[in-house]
């Protein structure tokens, strides 16, 4: 996989800065030049009400990339693209650089990565990828890029997709390394090798259903087995109805025991409900979920590696890993949207243990989303955490209050 990576980057170096076709003896070697970016100042203000100071974060996401058309063919591209994580103060501990500072955690370290670097292979509606990318799959639940933080996590993988059939999805990748999102250099890894096959086929039966099935074969971890149904149901002109139910299980990992002893096991599971409604732009939603503890020998507790964690249990991150004695979720959602008037929404969290009757806390969430007039493809964004621990509950961390706020500008922009 490291050749093939390599490969990748060399190819698709190839684009150039430029944006007029390469011509090398009448052979076109690159057509169709496109570039992309994102410029994403953020303020991110941590208060874990304790003896930590608060952290006040400054950091910008500066996204640069390229793509092309490969040798005049329609079928052969690559594209590449950098990301850089800047820091405009040091008042915060970012897990890196700044990991000696003495105030609250902001996981956005300044760095620099090649963050994708991949060739396309097409054929009809079948796509073969090599190389390092981006992956968000389903509601990002089990797999996704953390998008959230400054430096997203990326995947050196080989990935096919496929949707022939008018409705099915398919996709299947082979990942050798995962690239987290912290930087080189502190208690966190910024990579790792792995040996994980993912698997995922969704087929949208009719707009009030979908079902999508996958198998999540990740490195020496565990094997998760998962089905979902989703769909949207009108009700009439003003009103719809939308709906997710979905379980998994989790197995002992068979792909690659290699990593681990062989005494580590895996056995638990999870399921999701949540039902929504969006009445003239009116919008509200009530869910459960519930990701299991350790119940006795043998058992572990639920966990998604590879997920995009930020906002699945509130967006104070306080369950970025499933506690020992699991996790149950409730929530209710109520909002508004609309084209002129953006997204407003506010979400309830309770939060229990899954074995035992232990209260972890509660948490209120809100945000508000729109677009800059004036300035095309620029947005603004103002979100609110505040998790309030239940400090009988006895386990460091989550019986701690939190409260985090952001205020972040979004400009993307492309010539494709």
């Amino acid at each position: 996989m490291k050749k093939i990576l390599r490969i990748s980057i060399v190819a698709a170096m190839m684009i150039g800065a430029s944006s007029v076709s390469v011509q090398a003896d009448g052979l076109s070697i690159t057509d169709n030049v496109y570039v992309k970016g994102e410029i994403r100042p953020r303020y991110e203000m941590v208060d874990d009400d304790n003896s930590v100071s608060n952290a006040n974060a400054l950091t910008n996401r500066l996204v640069i990339g390229a793509g092309a058309d490969l040798f005049g063919t329609s079928w052969m591209s690559a594209y590449a693209e950098m990301t850089n994580v800047s820091l405009l103060n040091d008042n915060y501990r970012d897990l890196a650089t700044n990991n000696a500072n003495a105030n609250s955690v902001v996981a956005d370290a300044k760095q620099t990565r090649l963050t994708q670097s991949y060739i396309d292979f097409k054929t009809g509606k079948t796509k073969l990828r090599f190389g390092r990318q981006l992956m968000n799959l389903d509601n990002q639940r089990f797999v996704g890029a953390v998008g959230w933080r400054q430096m997203p996590q990326t995947y050196d993988a080989i990935t096919l997709t496929n949707n022939d059939i008018k409705g099915l999805n398919l996709f299947a990748s082979y990942i050798s390394q995962v690239n987290t999102i912290f930087a080189d250099g502190g208690p966190k890894v910024d990579s790792y090798d792995t040996r994980t096959l993912l698997f995922n086929a969704s087929y949208a039966m009719m707009p009030e259903l979908k079902v999508t099935a996958y198998a999540y074969l990740i490195g020496s971890v565990h094997d998760t087995y998962g089905l979902s149904l989703t769909g949207n149901v009108p009700v009439n002109s003003s009103l719809k109805i939308n709906y997710r139910a979905e379980y998994a299980t989790q197995d002992d990992a068979s792909l690659d025991k290699s990593d681990g002893p062989d005494n580590v096991k895996a056995n638990a599971d999870w399921y999701n409900i949540n039902v929504g409604m969006n009445m003239n732009g009116v919008i509200a939603a009530v869910g459960y979920e519930s990701l299991s503890g350790i119940q006795g020998a043998g058992d572990t507790a639920f966990s998604t590696p590879l997920a995009t964690l930020h906002g699945k249990n509130g967006w104070a991150d306080k369950f970025l890993s499933t506690p020992a004695a699991g996790l149950e979720d409730f929530t209710v959602m109520l909002g508004y949207k609309s084209k002129g008037y953006g997204l407003f929404k506010a979400v309830y969290h309770d939060f229990q243990s899954e074995v035992g009757n232990t209260d972890y806390g509660r948490e209120i969430d809100a945000v508000y989303k729109n677009k800059i007039p004036g300035v095309k493809n620029l947005g603004g964004l103002l979100k609110v955490a505040s998790y309030s621990a239940d400090t009988n509950n006895g386990i460091g961390g989550l019986n701690t209050d939190t409260v985090k706020f952001w205020a972040m500008l979004d400009y993307k922009f492309s010539t494709k």
